[in-house]
């Protein structure tokens, strides 16, 4: 029993003297995110409130630090089945809804709860990528063409480009306005919400607010 707590402790140590450096870089087994999903990493780097990682198959992926649980150092690699088989109990259930994969990767990479980008992608187009509403939004996450630009992508009907985008967009308007002000700009634009300090007084955007939110609890 007091040999697990030191290795628990251990372990929260060394990820806070990691997590608090100004920069540092370490070999890495595998990186744990705040909702229990993991990652194999072959290395990864650290810089102010990102976390550049070094995939084994080769390639790179940026996240935010803030959703980083904590890390399993190869160091001590004979703890490593069993971080990985109580992390993989706690999060068995296989997500089934389209895009899972992609949708979690990108939210991640851009530091935003993936429940919440199925929540808008559900209300928003039924996971449908050709979608294309009255207004000439487009793709799963329902973006004007104007908008995507600002974020470099010009096929919305792709859906890793759509997602990119709208995810980028989703977190801009999260830093700038509370989670439900944050929706209705997504719906009326941020101008509309700044002008009624608020939701707006819409009953499309208001409706639409109530369901992705609905939508992100379940």
């Amino acid at each position: 029993m007091n040999e697990a707590r030191n290795k628990r402790m251990y372990f929260s140590l060394l990820l806070s003297a990691i997590m608090l450096g100004s920069a540092s870089q370490l070999s890495a087994e595998r990186i744990f995110f705040a909702n229990g999903r993991s990652m194999s990493v072959k290395e990864y780097h650290v810089s102010g409130d990102f976390i550049t990682v070094t995939l084994r198959g080769g390639g790179q992926a940026i996240f935010d630090k803030s959703i980083i649980a904590r890390v399993v150092p190869d160091e001590v690699p004979e703890i490593d089945e069993t971080v990985i088989a109580a992390a993989e109990a706690s999060h068995s259930g296989v997500d089934a809804r389209p895009f899972a994969d992609l949708i979690e990767t990108v939210s991640l990479k851009h530091g935003v709860d993936p429940a919440l980008v199925h929540a808008v992608v559900q209300v928003e187009s039924n996971y449908e990528p050709k979608a294309v509403s009255s207004k000439g939004a487009r793709g799963l996450m329902q973006l004007m063409p104007s908008t995507a630009a600002d974020f470099g992508v010009r096929n919305l009907f792709d859906p890793q480009a759509n997602l990119e985008a709208g995810v980028q967009y989703l977190k801009f308007l999260l830093t700038r306005f509370n989670l439900s002000q944050a929706l209705a700009a997504y719906n009326a634009g941020p101008a509309v919400v700044r002008k009624y300090r608020g939701i707006p007084p819409v009953p499309e955007t208001q409706q639409y607010v109530k369901r992705v939110l609905a939508a992100f609890r379940r």
